[in-house]
């Protein structure tokens, strides 16, 4: 049988644990140093061993050959437990291309307006209820906007103010529990616990509601021009194969909750901690706003003009992935990089890691929005993974990209947002999703 035996192990792991001390202490620092022993490299997280691919290239070649490398591991087996088995990001490589044609028109350009219309009324209801002075728990504030875009644009008029705060606080409930709960090895996450019990009860709520509304919707017969309609509506074109089955739909619908609203609030809280903490990059980007906005709210229409403040989100993605490292399963005996890899072993790889080296990014540590200025050279396509790539590439990216667009352009037109005195750099708190821990900005209404 094929072995790892090649492919060197990571140093300092301990008896039984492996390497999961050093990644629960310090995960970026951890995962950011294995470069240096190769290009694939082995940690081992208790039972679990996973190859992590540290070069960019491969990591590329293992996203394209989405057959070989299929959705699966240890996290992303985390992930399943919430979004089912049936979803268009946690189904298998046999049953990916029909759910991908499926799911295509919820996200065709022509629907965009309409989404972009309703991101930009949620934040500024958001924003409209700020204060002059108020000191903002900025990823709290950039969740509930976020929560109520996704939960406006998936599913229209169907969650109603009422029920957004509960199902808010048991999306908080499940991220928050999440980092803990992916490292942690049968059957430790099967005792109950105060922390594995709200994160059964919070994903078992999240289930039963939106499967109420997918029942309602079905029924009801109606297309709401929304995302839920249009997943229920789809049928495969290629084959004249019926559309998604319940059980598609609402792993679907669950995935792009999460995933819509997770990721882009912490994409936009980053962002404003990086403006916060560079003054003059923070000014030309009110410069910007004021010129193409002119007091008004950001729309749809705008979008080409915001230049810069495209820049600064897609900076932020480099430096803050919100994904921060994925696993996939090896479904059978294949070469990567020189190294055999068995069927049924495990690979891993980080848009962090990639998007920090220095042989791809001059000063990477550095917030520097303008090297995605279209007149520098760009780095390779391989090298910018926040959606991944290949086949199985987020359907949501430029949903996503539209979302922070708009939401940083249209609260950067209306308030500044300063650190308070005595500021110390942000950290990151782990889970799915790479969030800022305990940030906190002063907001001032800007004329």
């Amino acid at each position: 049988m094929a072995s790892l035996s090649s492919v060197p192990v990571a140093p300092k792991a301990l008896p039984v644990v492996g390497h999961l001390i050093p990644l629960l202490r310090n995960p970026l620092g951890f995962i950011n140093s294995l470069s240096v022993h190769g290009e694939l490299v082995r940690i081992q997280l208790g039972p679990f061993t996973l190859v992590m691919i540290c070069d960019p290239e491969l990591t590329r070649q293992a996203l394209v050959d989405d057959r070989v490398f299929d959705k699966g591991g240890p996290i992303f087996d985390r992930v399943r437990e919430v979004v089912g088995d049936d979803g268009l990001a946690s189904c298998p490589y046999s049953a990916h291309r029909r759910l991908r044609r499926l799911a295509q028109p919820a996200f065709h350009p022509a629907r965009f307006p309409g989404y972009a219309k309703a991101m930009s009324a949620c934040v500024e209801d958001v924003t409209g209820s700020w204060h002059a002075g108020q000191v903002l728990d900025v990823p709290t504030e950039m969740m509930t906007i976020t929560c109520k875009i996704t939960a406006t644009t998936l599913f229209s008029g169907a969650l109603p103010p009422g029920e957004l705060g509960p199902v808010l606080d048991d999306v908080k409930t499940f991220f928050d529990g999440f980092y803990q709960r992916m490292f942690m090895v049968p059957p430790l996450d099967r005792i109950p616990t105060q922390g594995n019990r709200s994160h059964v009860r919070a994903r078992t709520r999240l289930r039963a509601a939106f499967d109420q509304i997918i029942t309602e919707r079905r029924a009801e017969g109606v297309d709401h021009d929304d995302l839920l309609s249009a997943l229920i509506a789809a049928h495969d074109t290629e084959d004249g194969s019926p559309g998604m089955t319940d059980a598609e739909v609402s792993d679907t619908v669950v995935t792009l909750f999460l995933a819509g609203t997770e990721t882009a609030a912490s994409l936009l809280a980053w962002a404003l901690d990086l403006l916060a903490g560079n003054p003059r990059m923070e000014q030309r980007l009110h410069a910007e706003v004021d010129a193409v906005l002119g007091g008004a709210t950001a729309t749809h229409a705008d979008l080409p003009r915001l230049e810069l403040t495209r820049r600064v989100i897609t900076e932020t993605l480099r430096l803050r992935p919100p994904g921060w490292i994925f696993t996939r399963t090896v479904t059978a005996d294949t070469r990567l990089g020189g190294h055999l890899l068995p069927a049924g072993s495990y690979v891993a790889y980080s848009p962090y890691l990639v998007h920090h080296r220095p042989d791809l990014y001059d000063n990477p540590e550095a917030f520097d929005p303008d090297r995605w200025d279209p007149a520098r050279p760009q780095p390779p396509r391989h090298a910018f993974l926040p959606f991944a790539s290949g086949a199985r590439k987020c359907i949501g990216d430029a949903f996503g990209m539209t979302e922070a667009v708009l939401a940083l352009a249209t609260i950067t037109a209306r308030w500044r947002l300063a650190h308070l005195p005595g500021h110390q750099q942000v950290r990151a708190a782990l889970g799915l999703a790479l969030r800022p821990q305990r940030l906190r900005l002063r907001a001032t209404p800007r004329p």
